[in-house]
């Protein structure tokens, strides 16, 4: 008996706390705990310096898994039963803090397909004008509306992602020395180059989503006014609309390719010079 009672002694005595090193003789009262598969030095810990170490882990939440750092054994952590009301509650903070993300994405999408539709239908208004607008979207069905009206958006947005002037582009330097005509009014576009420059992957061509974003979304209002300028003779505001949104695709185009012709040209020019030598003293 007295042998036994000497190795239970020996071994409470060797217990060491592996969050705060205090030994079983700097706190008797203080409760051990054994909560994982550790061995040796960090066997043993007390519950109080255990729970504030998962608290760190677990950051406000009480339901995320902890393990321990040597031995990954998952701590097994038991609450206190709760009352039905409790719960209850605890039951719908649970199943609200889940469905919260889906919530708020659904919000989300929401939210943008009802700022699609309200820009749909300032679209419709602005192109064909406010009152002829209005009639259209009256007479025409819900269905449709709820439908339609958001398109338009998408459809600018794609439309403004479509690089046709790096077509015509390829076109212009395939076959601008045949067309003397179109040297002599735009002058150094179609001369021969010395060497052909490496070019961006058009693929690779970091294009700011912003910028094709506001570039969609404000070409209406940039269509009417260039319409009212330049086809004020028109009567509709429809075919007026529309074809100030062809003349400034097709001018600003026009300048777009220029002035990529305008870069290349200056990339196939361009010389490597001599390193300087030092100056003899």
């Amino acid at each position: 008996a007295y042998l036994v009672f000497a190795i239970i002694s020996s071994k409470i005595i060797n217990e060491s706390c592996w969050v705060c090193f205090a030994t079983d003789e700097d706190d008797r009262a203080a409760e051990w705990v054994r909560p994982c598969r550790c061995r040796g030095s960090t066997k043993w810990v007390h519950q109080s310096c255990l729970q504030r170490w998962v608290d760190e882990k677990q950051r406000g939440n009480s339901t995320a898994r902890v393990a321990c750092p040597q031995c990954n054994a998952e701590y097994l952590i038991v609450f206190p039963k709760l009352g039905p009301v409790v719960y209850v509650l605890d039951l719908a903070d649970r199943l609200i803090s889940k469905a919260g993300p889906f919530a708020a994405a659904g919000i989300m999408v929401g939210s943008i397909y009802w700022t699609a539709v309200t820009y749909g239908a300032v679209t419709v208004m602005q192109v064909v004008g406010h009152k002829e607008g209005l009639d259209v979207m009256e007479r025409a069905d819900p269905l449709f509306l709820l439908i339609g009206l958001p398109t338009i958006p998408v459809m600018l947005i794609l439309g403004k992602m479509i690089r046709w002037e790096e077509y015509v582009l390829r076109l212009w330097r395939k076959y601008s020395t045949k067309l003397q005509i179109l040297n002599s009014i735009f002058p150094g576009l179609g001369c021969p180059v010395p060497r052909i420059p490496a070019e961006a992957n058009p693929l690779a061509d970091h294009v700011s989503a912003t910028r094709i974003l506001c570039g969609a979304l404000v070409f209406p209002t940039i269509a009417t006014i260039v319409g009212k300028l330049m086809f004020s003779s028109v009567n509709s505001n429809l075919q007026r609309t529309i074809l100030g949104g062809i003349a400034f695709v097709a001018i600003k185009g026009a300048f777009k390719v220029y002035f990529k012709q305008q870069q290349y040209l200056r990339q196939a020019h361009r010389k490597i010079l001599n390193f300087p030598e030092p100056e003899e003293a």
